[in-house]
């Protein structure tokens, strides 16, 4: 059983929602906007957010990226809308999956057991080398899933852990985009602003900019690569 958000303004879907998630054993919790979504993903525990594209204050995709600011929780998208470039863009941005009005609770059902799948498959997965990797000031350990800047521990995404953690796998080495959504994102296909986005939070958290890098590099039209400070 899941604790699940269900972020829908309309009363009469979220009600339907909320009762049948309930009726499966479900923990629920619900809101009505953007900013009640984002505070209740900041202060509770969650392990799938169910988000509506239509909220009033705010767009759905809009919120996602804010989402994707502060937490990892997989996130399955609930929109009337079926444009296949928005649906890849909202993929892109981070959603886990999408449900396209109006849906059966059956095939939500299935959609959120599949999600939860692959989350607690990716939690629970191989065991990742035991070693701590050292990046000039930076030690990365894949076993505790734990970062350090000069010492000082780094708050990071899980999206951001893999990505640091891919990179210091190959210290000094220029990793392609495509390899990194393949490895990372486990995507076959996709843009580059999913990687810039990522990176972008990642140096911040590094405290550098493109501009002025000390670890992260990009070449463009090449790739990445993390390497110390000369």
């Amino acid at each position: 059983m899941a604790r699940v958000l269900v972020v829908e303004d309309d009363q009469f879907v979220r009600s339907a929602l909320i009762r049948h998630l309930t009726d499966a054993s479900h923990t629920v919790r619900s809101v009505g906007t953007a900013l009640e979504a984002l505070r209740e993903v900041a202060h509770v525990g969650f392990d799938v957010v169910i988000l509506d594209l239509g909220l009033p204050d705010l767009d759905g995709s809009e919120a996602l990226k804010m989402l994707r600011g502060i937490t990892d929780v997989p996130v399955i998208i609930a929109t009337a809308r079926d444009d296949e470039a928005e649906i890849v863009r909202l993929l892109n941005d981070g959603a886990d999956d999408y449900l396209t009005k109006p849906f059966s609770v059956e095939h939500l059902s299935a959609r959120m057991a599949a999600v939860l799948r692959r989350s607690r498959a990716s939690g629970a997965g191989a065991e990742p080398p035991s070693r701590v990797m050292r990046v000039g000031g930076l030690s990365i350990d894949p076993l505790r899933r734990q970062a350090e800047l000069d010492g000082a521990a780094l708050d990071l995404t899980r999206r951001e852990f893999d990505l640091l953690a891919f990179l210091a796998e190959r210290p000094g080495v220029v990793v392609a985009r495509k390899e990194l959504l393949a490895e990372v994102w486990q995507q076959s296909y996709g843009d580059d602003q999913t990687i810039d986005v990522h990176l972008s939070w990642l140096r911040r958290k590094l405290g550098e900019t493109a501009a002025k890098p000390r670890y992260l590099h990009t070449l463009r039209g090449v790739g990445v690569k993390l390497e110390p400070p000369r």
